[in-house]
């Protein structure tokens, strides 16, 4: 199938045979097959009323965009409304951790006497995490009236079903039904995991460090702004215990928007997630959507830089008269996968793939899904063209093993030069635990390792580094992006952070998961001071990062700022406010 406007994964997918999407897990991604129904992300003009009439499920998210659930069978015709301007599957998504406040010069602007917090410490401001979930039974969440700090905890996973007006999935809870619960212990209700539970403690934690209060350990770790009140999106889909999509993270991003604006109250939207799909320019149908939404209301989005720094995920260079051949070592047991080849549409070159054991397959260039058998793997491949949002071309290669698991050995990929204008090409392996950490470009490219949606030009992107010797750390994303924008705006701790955990204690983790909400928490702070206390109404959004990065500190050991590793420097908010 080839329809213009449906991504190329998407339409890979729809070609793709039963067993091919069951080996294929990012290929199946978004898609029931229960009631054969694809759930895409849509950008669109005028309405989709007629849609709801026919029985096709759509979500309306601010700005023109919406998710839809559309009856396999129907996603072409869909495609071709005017009023589409362009569909895309979901894409799964990927924490970053790797499993200080001090450091980043909070000391000047709080201060505890007697257990009582003055200063900035975010009220009047909403703190929103769209992660794994949290505890909130955790002393942290609670005030000192015994009452919960957050506002409304939506859970995407929920099957009890009332969900948020609007929205289609999971339940919403308000601060009374968080209020009755904490009226019993943890448990008691029987029902506790249909309300937020945080499985792997990811979203406790990340919201521990931007905003809990340390009732837990007389203020010993509070979070940054601890006096905000709380949003809470667990991502998810109910029975469904995959990786969140992309899909779920916007309609998260929306409802924490309308939220806001409804209380009239300033936010700042922590995602500790992302993925390695996409030119990793700025331009991906999510960080668009992002972008579109930066003018609603007084918001700040930030975003972690990811943990691909020295991954091994990212290969780049040059064609010009000669060929150029990218190794890729892949790990036994590595289940299927796909590469990602970005190129200038305007250049031509022929891509040879050999397998460890030297068969060769030569990709042609052709409209839709092509086909390919290497020894015991196939490849499925889709040439794709220019979109609404990209002008650059993509070749999309899925690798597919018999059994579902690769044996060890070298791939390689040959770039032939055919006609060359430009000649730069990027590949992508995928991020995070999609892939197996062993499996690698043999000489990856050092920069341009962000995740998406960090490469965004409205959201903040932290890259994490470790405050006890002021190095970067070295998982942390490189920048810049494809497209030559500086990223990471700025980096925090993220080495060895202690914030709570599930069940009312603490723990310690690492990653830019864990340098993000730092970001977060400055900012509450920063809004409380220009906003809700009147001394500048605007410091929000793009204004809010310029404040930021203009306070950064220069870290040890480079000579040029900004630089690809860390931005414009370290976190350090007392030096942000125009004071």
């Amino acid at each position: 199938m080839t329809e213009q406007k449906i991504d190329n994964v998407l339409n890979l997918a729809l070609d793709a045979s039963d067993e091919e999407l069951n080996e294929a897990y990012d290929l199946k991604t978004g898609y029931d097959e229960i009631d054969d129904v694809w759930e895409v992300i849509n950008r669109y003009n005028g309405d989709l009323d007629e849609l709801i009439k026919e029985g096709i499920s759509v979500t309306y998210l601010l700005a023109g965009y919406a998710i839809l659930k559309v009856p396999k069978q129907r996603l072409a015709q869909v495609s071709r409304l005017s009023q589409v301007i362009y569909m895309e599957k979901p894409k799964s998504l990927y924490f970053a951790v790797n499993d200080a406040k001090a450091d980043s010069c909070f000391q000047g602007i709080q201060t505890r006497r007697g257990g009582v917090l003055s200063g900035l410490t975010g009220r009047g401001t909403i703190v929103a995490v769209i992660d794994s979930g949290v505890d909130y039974y955790h002393p942290d969440f609670i005030k000192p009236d015994g009452t919960t700090r957050i506002l409304y905890l939506w859970d995407q996973s929920s099957v009890a079903g009332s969900p948020p007006m609007g929205y289609g999935i999971g339940t919403e809870y308000t601060s009374e039904d968080i209020n009755n619960r904490l009226t019993l212990l943890p448990g008691e209700s029987g029902t506790e995991q249909e309300v937020g539970t945080d499985f792997s403690g990811h979203g406790t934690h990340v919201l521990g460090i931007a905003a809990g209060n340390g009732r837990a350990s007389n203020g010993k770790y509070a979070g940054c702004a601890p006096e905000s009140d709380i949003i809470v999106v667990k991502l998810g889909r109910a029975g469904d215990k995959s990786f969140p999509m992309t899909s779920e993270l916007m309609q998260g991003i929306d409802y924490v928007i309308r939220k806001a604006v409804m209380l009239n109250m300033p936010v700042a939207v922590n995602i500790s997630y992302g993925n390695s799909y996409g030119r990793h320019s700025g331009d991906s149908i999510i960080e668009n959507y992002i972008d579109a939404i930066a003018g609603i209301g007084k918001n700040v989005v930030v975003v972690g830089a990811g943990n691909e720094g020295v991954a091994g995920r990212h290969a780049s260079g040059v064609l010009s008269n000669n060929s150029e051949n990218v190794e890729l070592a892949v790990y036994e047991y590595t289940t299927p996968f796909s590469i990602q080849i970005w190129k200038n549409y305007y250049d031509d070159f022929q891509i040879n793939v050999y397998s460890p054991e030297g068969d060769m397959a030569l990709i042609r260039k052709e409209s839709g899904t092509g086909r390919y058998s290497l020894g015991n793997t196939e490849l499925l491949v889709y040439y794709g063209e220019p979109t609404p949002y990209n002008i650059n071309q993509e070749i999309y290669i899925e690798m597919i093993p018999d059994g579902g698991l690769f044996e060890s050995g070298i791939w390689r990929i040959e770039l032939v030069p055919v006609t060359i204008v430009s000649g730069a090409y990027d590949m992508w392996l995928p991020s995070g635990a999609a892939i197996s950490t062993e499996t690698a470009f043999l000489t990856p490219a050092s920069d341009t390792t962000l995740t998406i949606p960090s490469t965004g030009r409205n959201v903040i992107t932290v890259g994490a580094y470790d405050s006890a010797t002021d190095a970067i750390a070295s998982f942390s994303g490189r920048g810049y992006t494809a497209g030559g924008n500086i990223k990471p705006d700025i980096v925090a701790p993220g080495v060895d952070i202690i914030s709570a955990a599930p069940g009312g204690g603490y723990t310690s983790r690492t990653g830019t998961s864990m340098a993000t909400p730092f970001v977060t928490g400055a900012a509450s702070c920063m809004m409380q001071w220009g906003i809700t206390e009147g001394k500048d109404i605007y410091l929000y959004g793009e204004k809010l990062k310029a404040y930021l990065i203009n306070g950064a500190v220069e870290l040890p050991g480079f000579s040029r700022w900004p630089n690809p590793i860390a931005g414009y420097g370290a976190l350090c908010v007392e030096d942000s406010i125009p004071e």
